[in-house]
């Protein structure tokens, strides 16, 4: 794969819902890695007043409009995980827009660092080239559901949904550099996470030589 600008390194994070990326990014933060989020990007495009929020209120209707006039991300979720074609007439709307917000996010990181774009949809997009490396952050498939079911208040009906509309943990993992393994305690995932920035700060000191 292609990577970086200069001597900046970048590289895709990716796992399924539940696998516990935000606590990977959390500590890859700490670490000194520029972080690139396109959940918060997804969330900047369709804010009310943009265009983004125009399109997908045209689309889908006054009833993803929740009460304060924010999309009603819970009523707009049920639709398009329920039905591929809805999901993917939002996903024209929402990513060209993310991708122009993150490319800009991430044109304000420093040189010589590593920045890390974590995108959920990173294997289902195609979008792993132009990255020196991808990321995956695995976990066993009961896990994932007991995380969605205690931390996120879904139904097991629910959960199985969302998980169905994302790649198979089998394609994430054929698509992966590096595997963060995300089954155990917190104290595990520094141990896991601590192993990964070392070997990107290696492979990034690599490509500078």
């Amino acid at each position: 794969m292609e990577a970086s600008e200069g001597d900046t390194l970048n590289v895709g994070l990716t796992g399924g819902i539940g696998s516990g990326k935000s606590e990977v990014l959390k500590r890859l933060k700490a670490h000194g890695a520029t972080v690139v989020d396109a959940d918060l990007a997804a969330r900047a495009v369709v804010e009310p007043g943009t265009d983004g929020y125009d399109e997908v209120v045209k689309e889908f209707g006054s009833e993803v409009v929740g009460p304060d006039g924010a999309l009603d991300r819970a009523r707009l979720g049920a639709v398009v995980f329920a039905d591929p074609a809805r999901r993917a007439a939002l996903n024209a709307i929402v990513h060209p827009r993310v991708g122009a917000l993150m490319a800009e996010w991430a044109a304000s990181a420093p040189r010589g660092g590593i920045v890390v774009y974590d995108i959920p949809l990173l294997v289902e997009g195609g979008s792993d080239r132009g990255y020196a490396a991808v990321i995956v952050v695995d976990a066993d498939d009961e896990v994932r559901y007991a995380r969605l079911l205690a931390n996120r208040g879904m139904s097991r009906e629910d959960a199985t949904a969302r998980m169905a509309a994302q790649a198979s943990r089998a394609d994430r993992l054929a698509a992966a550099d590096y595997v963060i393994a995300n089954n155990g305690s917190l104290a595990d995932l520094d141990l896991e996470t601590d192993r990964l920035w070392s070997e990107l700060v290696t492979l990034r000191d690599s490509r500078i030589r």
